[in-house]
């Protein structure tokens, strides 16, 4: 379901949801105490740690890096995507602590832009995939299609399908009154809103979970194919990053679409008394919060699984971090930087397979 149903859940359950043999609405008080206490502070930390470690892989990628890739135009843009989550959430942890304060417009542009973060997350993962399957399967097509051009192009691309998929919780997001409070919530003609709840639903899994498990099954299977037929160890360390991140992604995830689409299909699944409501509703804001905290785990991959971001986050505190410190505190003071910079200078094979980061 879209961002919208998701803050639906701060909120008492209304008589606009179907509640199919329920003849009145439950108000699931447990769920706005879960988010009025517990979200604010999930959120304030993945705030904290995403904001740090994402703007650290940006800084690389851009001054060290250099941009030299398609592979590092993608990393970039996944980055953005995950910072796109970062900057609607002081916003969402004031709501799920109080009411919606900030007006019917940034109702709709924070909606629009916590589900395009969403969408061109997704899809960037999907690109990278792709990105791995011809450097090794078609390495001699991907001498050609794997250019900086080539990757400035299609991330465009990419980011307008994003923006066009997350129109529909732009428009149907809207300031509105719901049990004594102001919400952010969407509001669907009445005639079709079952069916927009499903289909938005129904979108998000398809995008978010099933399109890229097939695209990424089909891809690391000839990936595989391919590396046991000639053995590299730099082609296995480039595929190691890349398949780290799909499995982090999917663990992340794939909880909060299903929950939301148990939630979506509840009579369906015979899930429509109080206590289940509840439970869902708690459920999609635990599993909510784990799928935000993703945008802090993608620049723990890059520290732990690639040597060469390894080496220029060393350089990069070496020169900006310890140099001002040491200048403070003599303890602290270390050798000549020229020398301990070398040691990180660009290698020659920038175009090698291991060169993912």
């Amino acid at each position: 379901m879209e961002r919208a149903t998701v803050t639906t859940n701060y909120d008492t359950f209304t008589t606009e949801f179907d509640y199919g043999d329920i003849p009145t609405p439950c108000q699931t008080v447990a769920v706005q105490e879960f988010a009025s206490h517990v979200l604010p502070i999930l959120y304030s930390l993945v705030l904290i740690f995403g904001l740090l470690g994402n703007a650290l892989v940006m800084l690389i990628l851009v001054r060290y890096k250099k941009l030299k890739s398609m592979t590092d135009i993608y990393l970039l843009n996944l980055a953005i995507s995950d910072l796109l989550f970062i900057f609607s959430l002081p916003f969402w942890a004031y709501y799920a602590a109080h009411e919606w304060i900030f007006g019917n417009e940034m109702c709709k542009i924070l909606s629009g832009i916590y589900l395009a973060g969403f969408y061109s997350g997704s899809f960037f993962i999907i690109l990278l995939t792709i990105d791995r399957y011809l450097a090794i399967v078609h390495a001699v097509f991907a001498l050609k299609a794997r250019t900086v051009v080539y990757g400035i192009i299609t991330s465009v691309i990419t980011w307008c399908v994003a923006i066009l998929a997350s129109i529909p919780g732009m428009v149907f997001n809207r300031l509105q009154k719901e049990n004594n409070r102001f919400a952010c919530t969407p509001h669907f003609p009445s005639e079709t809103q079952i069916r927009w709840n499903q289909f938005l639903t129904l979108k998000m899994n398809l995008i978010g979970l099933i399109f890229p498990m097939i695209v990424m099954t089909f891809c690391y299977a000839q990936i595989i194919v391919t590396l046991m037929r000639c053995r590299n160890d730099k082609k296995n360390k480039a595929v190691k990053l890349i398949f780290i991140i799909m499995i982090i992604y999917f663990l992340f995830w794939t909880p909060y679409n299903i929950v939301l689409l148990l939630q979506t299909f509840q009579t369906s699944f015979r899930l429509n008394n109080c206590d289940d409501i509840s439970n869902l509703g708690i459920a999609v804001q635990v599993t909510e919060t784990l799928a935000m905290a993703h945008c802090c785990i993608n620049p723990v991959i890059y520290a732990f699984a690639g040597e060469k971001f390894r080496k220029y986050t060393c350089t990069f505190f070496q020169k900006h971090v310890a140099l001002h410190l040491s200048k403070h505190c003599r303890f602290l003071y270390i050798e000549p930087l020229e020398r301990a910079s070398s040691t990180y200078s660009h290698s020659t094979g920038e175009q090698d397979l291991s060169a993912v980061l």
